[in-house]
């Protein structure tokens, strides 16, 4: 018996979903951060946040993140992503951590909204701190 062969869009679409796939693995798979002048720019899948260095109110490191109510986002082993909602203060929380083990940075900004956020390596998340600190407090010596 003849063999019936597959169709060439069968044959695309598995490609397609295979490229699809791996790319949403890896844009999930770290946080990229992107530092500019007066912003930095964190992504991490789908998530996205623009923050203005102005904006920024305290930085602190902390060893865990407070239970909070998942609105959208994504917990897989060491990874936690997305937007969380604060349910004493009803705010919203976005939390982008590539390893719940180690020390996450938290920013509080805009007077009440909060952030956090590591890399999978914890000397680029204590760098990271050093820089929000001189940040900081080069623009409360602006203000003053």
């Amino acid at each position: 018996m003849r063999k019936k062969k597959r169709h060439w869009f069968l044959n695309l679409l598995i490609v397609f979903t295979l490229l699809l796939s791996i790319t949403a693995f890896a844009a999930h798979y770290k946080n990229w951060t992107k530092v500019k002048e007066d912003h930095i720019k964190i992504l991490s899948g789908i998530y996205y946040k623009k923050l203005n260095f102005v904006d920024i109110n305290a930085v602190s490191m902390v060893e865990k993140i407070p239970a909070l109510e998942r609105i959208s986002g994504f917990s897989v082993k060491q990874w936690e992503k997305g937007k969380f909602k604060d349910s004493i203060t009803e705010s919203t929380v976005y939390i982008y951590v590539d390893d719940l083990k180690n020390e996450k940075i938290r920013l509080t900004y805009q007077d009440s909204l909060q952030l956090f956020f590591n890399y999978s390596d914890s000397t680029k998340t204590r760098e990271m701190y050093r820089f929000f600190m001189e940040k900081i407090k080069g623009s409360n010596e602006q203000k003053n």
